[in-house]
């Protein structure tokens, strides 16, 4: 059985929970940290079903194309009002997982890239684990409205820093919301992203979410930083700091994964970590030896230039944060 329960409607007004207000918006700096294997549009390939990637964790870049032809979940496209009665709306792909009880609610929260073909993967990854993944396209409004057409990397780019903080937390309001009150679902939802998304997960916890919200995990993306500066001739670099404030206002816990080559964000987590233990707050954070920021995506995809080793040290992340991922989500929504 595909699912318990299969759903009629495109469209549901669901959002019966007010958005609480703003949150102070972090600056997006994340194509300063982008190295070429996250800079990679989606590669398309004719269905090879013997290159679908690692079982058991979300397909890499080369080879999502083929694991979504070959996945046999159900999954459609939905347009979810941003308000009940809004003419506004945003555009989400939902993946059903095949159980016969209820499930969670995980939001997949994209990278800068828009809802692409590798994150629509790694929806279909989590509905494999056993949860109702939702992944919306944070660009509707700014593209024009919904469409299941994917954006190139460069036009999502271009588009994306027009979504800010009130932006983000309405749309992930309106898509846990809508996906709660399906029958298959539980009442309860976590929020999962990348980079931009790991940033905006980070956002959502300090917004505080809606009723059920049950945790987060970032993948390569801070909290809001405060500070910092380059280095110079005559002075050392200072590394940005975590705002303190914006951190004591989280309830749910929280895990960050990132590749210990993306040192700006490795240089923050010891910070990250000593001010959520001191307020009491959930936390874990990995920084992974050796992988990139990216690794989930880029796994041992080979670059232009071969590292062996990056590409190893790369899968063996994607591997250890999916089984924490994994994990998280059974002990926080099941």
């Amino acid at each position: 059985m595909r699912r318990a329960i299969l759903v009629g409607s495109v469209l549901l007004a669901a959002c019966t929970i007010q958005y609480r207000g703003p949150v102070q918006a972090a600056p997006d700096e994340h194509l300063a940290h982008m190295n070429v294997a996250d800079r990679a549009a989606p590669i398309t390939r004719a269905f090879d079903p013997s290159q679908q990637g690692m079982a058991g964790i979300p397909a890499s870049n080369n080879a999502v194309a083929a694991r979504l032809a070959a996945s046999n979940r159900h999954a459609e496209w939905v347009a979810i009002a941003l308000e009940p009665g809004s003419a506004d709306s945003v555009m989400a792909w939902v993946v059903y997982p095949e159980r016969q009880t209820r499930a969670g609610v995980v939001v997949v929260v994209h990278e800068i890239f828009g809802l692409s073909t590798w994150v629509r993967g790694v929806a279909d990854q989590v509905a494999a684990d056993g949860f109702i993944a939702i992944a919306p396209d944070f660009l509707t409004r700014v593209r024009g409205g919904p469409s299941s057409v994917e954006l190139t990397s460069d036009s999502a780019r271009r588009l994306i820093s027009g979504v800010n903080s009130v932006e983000r937390n309405r749309m992930i309001t309106a898509v846990a919301n809508w996906a709660m009150t399906l029958p298959a679902a539980t009442q309860k939802y976590a929020v999962i992203g990348y980079c931009w998304g790991g940033t905006t997960t980070w956002m959502h916890a300090v917004h505080g979410g809606v009723n059920g919200f049950s945790g987060g995990v970032a993948f390569y993306g801070a909290p809001y930083m405060s500070g910092g500066s380059p280095a110079t001739a005559t002075a050392p670099a200072v590394p940005a700091t975590p705002d303190a404030d914006s951190l004591a206002k989280i309830r749910v816990p929280l895990m960050l994964l990132n590749g210990s080559k993306d040192a700006r964000i490795g240089a923050a987590m010891p910070a990250i970590d000593s001010l959520m233990r001191a307020r009491g707050k959930t936390y874990t954070g990995v920084n992974y030896p050796g992988a990139v920021h990216g690794f989930l995506r880029a796994q041992d995809d080979p670059k232009a230039q071969r590292d062996e080793a990056e590409e190893q040290a790369n899968l063996a992340a994607a591997k250890d944060g999916w089984a924490r991922t994994v994990a998280f989500l059974k002990q926080r929504l099941n």
